[in-house]
């Protein structure tokens, strides 16, 4: 192995730093323990830190103590949650991504306007239930092509559909035309709801495939975009890996791997990335090389309960 390629960009995306600084942001303002309901972003490493400095990871609200402090994670919540916690008098700080924020915004415009609703998503995902979960009824799910010519709506006219942020682009607009061909009439959002940093480390991945001989994708085995990215490494016939670490790696992968790609998933620290490397040059790496397709300068604004008064900050994306 003579050279490591970096993927650029990779890890963190605007809404994961949020949230991760929306959890650190409330234990020093407001002290431990802080209950998050469900992981606050999908990465083991950075679950595992929080812990340590007093968060408290639930997956249901009645694991928190009435009047307690409870932070919504970046992937959103069900109207539901947010009415059971009103009605426990919770202390709430939504840390849901704003451009989940956005779907979740459109599923609510077209469910008022007597739309029949379909989410193009995965599963049990914790972004899908809780955008399943913003309206009480007239909300399908579908997951491919299958599901698509599988589904009965009650009105073939009056249909729109959004999608799950962090699904692949090639597999969301497979499920797309599916739809667009049974139904003529379907209404889509305005804007793919496909977000950047998803986009953005697909396209990079991309362009590692033609460089490269094996891609490992650093990220948890639960984070959806994090699979996205090594299923669409393979799709470009580079053999890939999903790794939480370092330790993950097999040396066998490496054989006769000349060139190395490496990216990161939206929920991966650069400091995973960083050991990863390590390890490579520990192992006969020789050179490393950034890879960059776009540079990213998105942030997006604090809830109001954690910004200082008079505190700006630019938020480029729509929401």
């Amino acid at each position: 192995m003579k050279k490591i390629y970096l993927a650029n960009p990779r890890g963190f995306c605007a809404g994961v730093d949020r949230a991760i600084e929306i959890v650190e942001l409330s234990l020093k303002r407001y002290g431990a323990p802080i209950y998050v309901r469900h992981e606050i972003v999908h990465s083991r490493h950075v679950v595992d830190s929080l812990r340590k400095r007093g968060a408290v990871f639930v997956e249901e609200l009645d694991e928190v103590p009435d009047g307690a402090l409870v932070i919504f994670s970046a992937h959103g919540v069900a109207q539901q949650v947010w009415e059971d916690a009103q009605r426990r008098s919770l202390k709430i700080i939504d840390a849901t991504c704003p451009l989940v924020i956005k779907v979740h915004n459109e599923v609510h415009r077209d469910y008022n306007n007597n739309y029949e609703l379909i989410l193009i998503g995965h599963a049990d995902h914790p972004e899908v239930v809780g955008t399943l979960g913003q309206v009480p009824d007239k909300f399908h799910l579908v997951s491919s092509v299958k599901d698509v010519e599988k589904l009965e709506v009650a009105n073939k006219e009056h249909l729109s559909y959004v999608t799950q942020t962090t699904l692949s682009v090639d597999e969301c607009s497979e499920i797309v035309e599916a739809l667009n061909r049974r139904f003529p009439g379907i209404k889509g959002p305005h804007q793919e709801d496909i977000c950047y940093a998803t986009q953005n480390r697909q396209n990079a991945v991309k362009e590692l495939a033609k460089f490269v001989d094996l891609i490992l994708v650093i990220g948890s085995p639960n984070s959806s975009n994090s699979n996205r990215l090594r299923e669409l490494a393979e799709r470009f016939a580079v053999p890939a890996y999903l790794i939480d670490s370092y330790e993950d790696i097999q040396l066998e992968w490496l054989k006769d791997v000349d060139a190395i790609g490496v990216t990161a998933g939206a929920s991966a620290p650069e400091i995973l990335v960083s050991q990863v490397v390590a390890y490579l040059k520990g192992v006969g790496a020789q050179e490393v090389e950034e890879l960059t397709v776009v540079e990213e300068d998105i942030e997006f604004l604090l809830p109001r309960e954690l910004m200082m008064p008079g505190e700006k900050r630019n938020q480029r994306a729509l929401v």
